[in-house]
């Protein structure tokens, strides 16, 4: 018996140590400060982010000119290089060295890698000196397995206390939350960046890169908290002080099963650093620990291990079907258990059944390389059916005369993988994908330039690893929450801004926007933040208000604008709304979003936008306020009084006292400011233009309860229009815009006096009729012109031939029937010659030409 087979060591006799004990006891550090004092070393470790991480320590230690880097993805191998920092896999255990290490040792009960760390236990030595590092439940197996083996145990540096049970949303500060899948990590960090502004997220399935960066997003204390799977329980050193179980129940590779107190231990011992203590405890959905494994964690109690994973590693390749036999030796101790459904001997029966595949591995050296090209990983861990047909065509390839993997055929798989868009899943499976090529690509032997290929992969998988660490951060990390949280966790004060543009920064974070003097807060911001961020805020406003008001005070007047609804602008920002005032023309000023402002600059703003919207009113009403600052006799300033306040527009009945009291020079005088006496109105032909209606609608609607009484803007006709519908407006807002009502339709003042004019003269000159002309000269239609005939007094009568024609009604009195004469009485005849008739009074009008 080979011996592999048996578990013999190599031929190096030197001194074994067995460094075994908890987490956080300095073993790793030791090994190393241990292996620096010899000529030459090499140390093994169980992952390719840790292999690198003590690479770069001990490089600053030695130089680069004497480390080598070798993982199944990277090597860095420079010509005289004394010590070796390896994956375990990728030890390079034909070079002789005076010290030699293997980190986790007690892996070697790991169903999928076990056989691996097994092999160096058992054959790995230095010349010198060999060390082992791991946990105290191999200590029996090392004890059976390895001759003249010394034991050193190491105390942990701090205590490991259970917490009990926490809600995920109070759980302390530098805490990890422990979950074992995607998806139940990423509900957990969703629920806490909600609540507690953000985490970092750890997953097996990430790069190194990536898991690098989002523990140094941790470390660096942008976040406070960390979710992750069991991947923290190895390789990862951080500032954790409490770590919290979520879930323990894990999928091995075959069905779920609960975690071992020694795994919970290996996972748990992440809490605490050097002599700082930690607390492990429970969270979510997990109520808690039971007695036995809470004394177990604490007190580092386990049960010892009854085997380890094996695997024959003195292989035969005369054929594959002997290969595989030789795979599938049994070992000869009970110690030894044989390792089952390995990756890369699954993949060798599934290409062995392949005809074409066994034709070609006829003799040792075509089944060696069907060997070494089954061990390619499929870092997805699922063996799909795509990575099986992937390793068919680099075999086939390999097996040309040229055995080398044509460059277009690498180019085209390669570039597949160059692309960073996609959710956090997609670029997580691209990153699997292109580790597989970076792996390819440290074999030299396959590839007509394997520099250029390691370069190429690389490069993509630092492009794929830096999107998805981007991706994870804007997804589970809200930096302005973090901010506040750490600034304000150190006892410091919160440091805010606004940009030129009107940005509102906290500690360099947006948080909202200044326009004008309202300021509006992200609602991205969480409600529990909001008090913080608003008290940051507030103190950087102080200023930027008090130099807008100033702003403001000297800004000209183009920069000030009143839109349709009321609201005053300044530089196209609301700054104030119209109120009621002491009279229509002067509508008060009342500042928007006026919480900011101190003592005094509200008066101010006030001051400046009165002063400005004082002068408007008059530019633009300008005929108006000339008519009530004229000198007049006091029978036309009073008409010019009652005028003015009612924004230039009013019935002509209520005025008949005022009008007959006017003289031949106040006539004149009136018709000069550009008043109009009408048959049934008196108004201002300048007021009636469509910047001037806007505004006297406006003004009304303000001055009668604004938007409480009439939504704004108001409903003012649309400009070239000479009537509108009525509708459900007050009348007297038809009135006030130079539109009078009559029935159905407002009508603007000067077509309702020549629509007067007309069906006076018409009148004259036979029976009225509804004729179409008359609708087009008001913009009504034939129906709405009967409602407005029938609102002006005329009265609607049906021939006995059908015609329809209309007379002028007598005003209804007292003791009159409204609807018309008795039936019966004889039909008075009309008083045409009477000096009360609406006749008599059109030839009293004098128009003004």
């Amino acid at each position: 018996m080979s011996a592999a087979s048996s578990g013999g060591a190599s031929q190096y006799q030197g001194r074994v140590t067995a460094v075994l004990g908890p987490t956080n006891t300095g073993k790793t550090f030791l090994a190393i400060e241990r292996m620096l004092g010899y000529r030459s070393g090499m140390i093994g470790f169980p992952l390719r982010l840790l292999a690198r991480e003590n690479y770069e320590k001990i490089v600053k230690a030695k130089g680069r000119h004497a480390v080598a880097l070798v993982t199944g993805e990277e090597k860095i191998i420079p010509p005289r290089a004394t010590y070796f920092v390896c994956t375990v896999e990728s030890m390079p255990l034909d070079r002789p060295v005076a010290f030699l290490a293997v980190d986790e040792i007690q892996l070697c009960a790991d169903p999928e890698r076990g056989h691996i760390f097994t092999e160096r236990l058992l054959h790995a030595r230095g010349m010198d000196e060999t060390m082992f590092l791991g946990a105290d439940t191999i200590r029996p197996l090392i004890q059976k397995l390895v001759p003249r083996v010394e034991f050193i145990s190491r105390p942990r540096f701090s205590s490991l206390t259970y917490a009990g049970h926490k809600k995920l949303t109070r759980l302390p500060p530098r805490s990890a939350v422990v979950a074992f899948s995607a998806t139940d990590v990423y509900t957990m960090a969703e629920l806490i960046r909600r609540q507690r502004g953000g985490t970092a997220v750890v997953l097996g399935a990430l790069s190194p890169r990536t898991r690098n960066a989002q523990v140094a997003l941790y470390q660096a204390g942008e976040v406070d908290y960390l979710v992750a799977t069991d991947a923290i329980g190895m390789g990862l050193n951080m500032d954790v002080d409490h770590v919290a179980f979520a879930r323990l129940t894990k999928f091995d590779g075959h069905a779920p099963r609960r975690l071992r107190p020694n795994e919970i231990a290996q996972i748990a011992g992440r809490a605490g650093r050097h002599m700082t203590d930690g607390t492990f405890g429970t969270t979510a959905d997990l109520n808690g620990l039971d007695a036995e494994t809470i004394d177990a964690v604490e007190n580092h109690k386990f049960e010892s291990l009854k085997a380890i994973m094996w695997r024959n590693t003195a292989l035969r390749f005369e054929n594959p079907t002997v290969l595989i036999k030789s795979l599938e030796e049994r070992p000869a101790r009970p110690e030894l258990m044989r390792v089952r459904d390995a990756d890369d001997h699954l993949s060798l029966l599934a290409l062995s059944r392949d005809p074409e595949i066994a034709a070609k591995a006829t003799n040792r050296a075509a089944v060696r390389l069907l060997w070494e090209v089954c061990q390619i990983p499929d870092f997805r861990k699922v063996l799909s059916d795509a990575h099986t047909r992937l390793l068919s065509q680099i075999y086939r390839h390999l097996m040309t005369p040229e055995a080398r993997l044509p460059e277009d055929w690498v180019a085209k798989q390669v570039a597949r993988m160059d692309k960073t868009e996609g959710d956090i899943d997609t670029l997580v499976s691209r990153i699997s994908h292109i580790r597989t090529w970076t792996y390819i690509s440290n074999r030299p032997d396959w590839l007509t330039d394997p520099k250029h290929w390691q370069e190429r992969s690389r490069e993509i998988e630092d492009k794929l690893s830096d999107a998805l660490h981007e991706r994870l951060t804007q997804r589970f990390v809200d930096r302005r929450s973090a901010v506040l949280a750490r600034t304000l966790a150190g006892g410091g004060e919160l440091l805010a801004a606004v940009t030129a543009a009107g940005e509102v920064l906290v500690e360099g974070h947006h948080v909202g926007r200044l326009e004008g003097f309202h300021f509006t807060l992200d609602p991205e911001v969480r409600e529990d933040d909001v008090r913080a961020f608003m008290s940051a805020t507030r103190r950087a406003l102080r200023d930027e208000i008090g130099r807008r008001v100033r702003l403001l005070e000297q800004a000209g007047d183009d920069k000030i604008e009143l839109r349709p609804d009321g609201v005053l602008c300044w530089d196209g920002h609301p700054v104030a709304r119209l109120g009621p005032g002491t009279s229509v023309l002067t509508p008060a000023v009342t500042p928007l979003h006026d919480e900011l402002f101190e003592s005094g600059q509200r008066d101010k703003v006030r001051a400046r936008l009165g002063r400005w919207l004082d002068q408007f009113i008059k530019d633009r009403l300008a005929p108006l306020f000339a008519l009530r600052g004229a000198d007049l006799s006091g029978t036309a300033r009073g008409l010019a009084f009652q005028l003015a306040e009612s924004l230039g527009g009013l019935a002509r009945p209520g005025l008949e006292p005022l009008i007959a009291g006017l003289g031949k020079a106040d006539r004149q005088a009136l018709n000069k400011l550009g008043v109009r006496l009408a048959t049934s109105q008196v108004f201002m032909p300048a007021l009636i233009k469509p910047r001037a209606v806007d505004l006297r609608g406006l003004l009304w609607a303000v001055s009668h309860g604004g938007p409480m009484a009439m939504p704004l803007p108001p409903p003012t006709p649309p400009a070239g229009r000479v009537s509108v519908a009525t509708d459900a407006v007050p009348p007297d807002f038809w009135e006030a815009v130079g539109y009078p009502p009559k029935g159905p339709r407002a009508v603007r003042a000067d077509i309702l006096e020549r629509f007067e004019r007309e069906l006076h003269k018409r009148s004259g000159e036979g029976p009225l009729t509804s004729a179409p002309d008359l609708a087009q000269m008001i913009g009504s239609t034939p129906q709405d012109l009967e409602g407005v005939l029938a609102a002006m007094g005329y009265r609607r009568h049906e021939g006995e031939d059908g015609a329809v024609t209309w007379r002028r009604g007598r005003p209804a009195g007292p003791g009159r029937n409204r609807k018309g004469p008795r039936r019966g009485a004889p039909a008075k005849p009309r008083a045409e010659g009477s000096t009360d008739s609406p006749f008599a009074k059109l030839r009293q009008i004098e128009f003004i030409r």
